[in-house]
């Protein structure tokens, strides 16, 4: 997938660059708001189903605490998420994990072309990582999308705001404009440590990366 996502990254879609550079001058805009930032709160249990992935995928899991970095937002940066979520979102099958494997929980990357939720985030995060992203800044969330059902979406943690890549819309939008209900993501300084997510509050960025 290294060098999948390398091309993918360096090939100039007409289309995506043209949203980028639309959507670049947006999303500063609204980071620049009110609620850039999600309020973080205690340590939470982590989801099952990154519990067992980590078993499944041992050596991804057996990372040691990291300071925690955040992505210097520029339009090279934003033009990266666009076209990884983009490409996922358009690659990817959705499916239920009971119709994939016939149990109701599983996360893992959708290698065969199909997935669930979960699925997308882990195949747009591992991208991200491969194309140079800073694992700290990539955070598996978990949240309440607005029928009130669980759902799971990549939050991008940036020095302009904390930004949502999600299978269920097409653009790249800032945390707050999402609609959705924040319950809980992993730390950044852990990725099998997992924090609740609470009320929207303004703080400043943690250290740059990139």
């Amino acid at each position: 997938m290294g060098g999948n996502t390398k091309r993918i990254l360096d090939t100039a879609g007409t289309v995506v660059v043209a949203m980028a550079a639309l959507l670049i001058t947006t999303a500063t805009t609204s980071a620049a708001g009110e609620k850039p930032f999600i309020a973080v709160g205690e340590n939470a249990r982590a989801p099952i189903g990154w519990v067992e992935f980590c078993i499944e995928y041992a050596p991804e899991c057996a990372t040691k605490p990291s300071t925690p970095r955040d992505v210097v937002f520029t339009p090279k940066a934003w033009t990266d998420l666009v076209r990884v979520n983009k490409w996922v979102n358009d690659t990817i099958k959705p499916v239920t994990d009971l119709e994939h494997w016939g149990v109701v929980e599983r996360w893992s990357y959708p290698d065969d072309g199909k997935g669930d939720c979960e699925d997308y985030v882990l195949l747009k995060r591992r991208m991200l990582m491969q194309a140079g992203w800073p694992r700290e800044a990539l955070l598996i969330t978990v949240v309440r999308d607005k029928k009130g059902e669980g759902h799971a979406v990549l939050t991008v943690k940036t020095n302009k705001g904390e930004y949502v890549l999600d299978n269920q819309h097409p653009d790249v939008l800032l945390w707050s404009d999402t609609g959705y209900r924040f319950v809980k993501r992993q730390s950044q300084s852990d990725p099998n440590a997992w924090v609740a997510l609470g009320e929207p509050r303004s703080a400043p960025a943690t250290a740059s990366a990139r």
